[in-house]
């Protein structure tokens, strides 16, 4: 695919990969925002409300190892397309439902497209960018889209929900699908012969899907019915047997979905961890620290989405012009760990937020530091995560971060919002005042979310294994290359 684009439309790919990828990560958040106006329009309970972002996360986090395989198997351009195709349909029909079922099983189809779509992407930047220095650069791009988007999310579903209606946060997904269909038809030549020459492991396909949507499912709706409820434990507990079944099944396979040789490999092991671990600090964050600037300090959810904007800059900065210097200079280690220290910290000034907090004083300071933290971190997760595969595991390999990220921080939400919520409650039944119950259990949250942080951090910078450095001249050879290229043809015109 590389040898017949040249550097200019790699970048511009590159930019079309990202719009199709920030739609699904907006769809994570853009949602959220506008709950109230879907609830009371349609008539949700407040328990069934739950259902249109829960139907989205279930299939978003059960089909993550199944797309990216699938890509593998039948070519990574052609299920992108399918993917933002099914993506786009589905976000149409929920911008025209008009009952609880009709958005319901719509968001199901939205997030099965959104699995595709997320993966896919991933495997076209590692396909189209061999270059290290140029794929360190354009993994920082989409690692800024994928830790970035959540907040454009609010900010924009705020906007739209309040200028026009709840629809549009859905409708506004079609001309960007359109668009991006055309472009990537356009600048992406069709895929060659697949890389992945085996037959799609149907039984190992089908167990690993229904576990993980039983466990996405089960942790969830954890808080709701319970951690300690038989249905939260029973599917847990069916989710287990039915991934031994799967390790069962691939250990057999002559064509396994997963080739269990992968989880030897230590940078894509270690990766996992690392990823498991920074995004139950990272999506607990985010949700949190949206709860008390609303419900302590009293934003609406516009000024919300607008007080992440500091922090999604500097993330954004760092991310595309700092964090790929680093990785080439000095490997995985050292900017992970650094990165994600900065998290840890910013976590913990989180942690000491007061009830009467200011934005300069008590907010900003966090906000920088965790966009810091993931502009730097973010990057060598994702270039660790791919780096000792093959190309023909490159779907199943982002597949493998992608849901680490999904269970990851699906898990940390549910167990540090259980936290701050048991909390709370005890304060609230020792008489202490609402505001002041909820910020001390944000806060005890704060701190459990820095500790996942600083455990990533260690580990990363303890186990991951950096490829060797390219020297400098090496690097530039294709560079003085391409430049004297043109030169050389007019002579031979000549």
């Amino acid at each position: 695919m590389t040898a017949s684009l040249d550097s200019r439309t790699r970048w511009i790919a590159l930019i079309v990969l990202c719009m199709g990828d920030l739609m699904i990560v907006l769809d994570t958040t853009i949602v959220n925002v506008a709950l109230p106006s879907i609830g009371e329009d349609l008539g949700f309970s407040d328990t069934s409300l739950a259902w249109v972002v829960n139907a989205y996360l279930l299939t978003f986090g059960g089909f993550l190892l199944l797309g990216g395989r699938l890509g593998d198997l039948f070519g990574h351009r052609k299920l992108f397309l399918i993917g933002l195709t099914l993506f786009t349909a589905a976000s149409l029909a929920c911008g025209l439902a008009s009952s609880q079922e009709m958005l319901i099983g719509a968001r199901a189809v939205q997030g099965l497209g959104g699995a595709v779509v997320a993966v896919v992407a991933l495997s076209l930047v590692m396909t189209l960018f061999t270059e290290p220095r140029e794929r360190a650069k354009a993994m920082g791009v989409i690692g800024f889209v994928a830790s970035g988007g959540g907040s454009i999310g609010v900010v924009l579903g705020g906007v739209l929900t309040d200028v026009l209606d709840w629809h549009w946060i859905f409708l506004v997904n079609i001309p960007v699908g359109a668009l991006v269909v055309v472009l990537c038809l356009k600048l992406m030549p069709a895929d060659g012969e697949p890389l992945f020459e085996g037959r799609l492991d149907v039984a190992g396909a089908v167990t690993v899907t229904t576990a993980l949507m039983l466990a996405v499912y089960a942790i969830v709706n954890g808080n709701d019915t319970g951690w300690s409820s038989a249905q939260t434990l029973g599917m847990l507990a069916a989710a287990a047997v039915l991934v031994a079944v799967f390790i069962r099944i691939e250990a057999r396979s002559r064509s396994p979905l997963m080739p269990l040789g992968l989880f030897k490999l230590r940078n894509v092991a270690t990766a996992q961890v690392v990823g498991v671990l920074w995004a139950a600090a990272m999506f607990a964050w985010f949700f949190l620290s949206a709860l008390y600037l609303q419900l302590v300090l009293g934003y609406s959810p516009l000024e919300v989405g607008l007080a992440f904007l500091p922090g999604n800059i500097v993330m954004g900065v760092l991310s595309v012009g700092v964090s790929a210097k680093l990785v080439m200079r000095f490997g995985f280690k050292a900017p992970l760990g650094v990165g994600l220290g900065f998290a840890a910290i910013g976590l913990l000034l989180f942690a000491r937020a007061p009830v009467g907090g200011s934005f300069l004083v008590d907010v900003l300071p966090g906000m920088l530091l965790m966009g810091f933290g993931a502009g730097i971190a973010f990057n060598p997760v994702l270039l660790a995560a791919m780096s000792d595969v093959e190309p023909k595991d490159a779907g199943l390999a982002s597949g493998l971060v992608n849901t680490a990220f999904m269970m990851g921080g699906a898990l940390g939400l549910a167990v540090l919002a259980s936290i701050a919520d048991s909390r709370s409650s005890h304060l609230l039944a020792d008489g202490e005042s609402l505001t002041a119950a909820l910020t001390s259990g944000y806060h005890v949250a704060f701190v459990v979310g820095a500790l996942f942080a600083a455990g990533a951090a260690i580990i990363g910078a303890t186990l991951l294994r950096s490829p060797p450095a390219p020297a400098e001249a090496d690097l530039e050879v294709p560079q003085r290359v391409e430049e004297q290229r043109p030169a050389a043809e007019e002579r031979v015109l000549a």
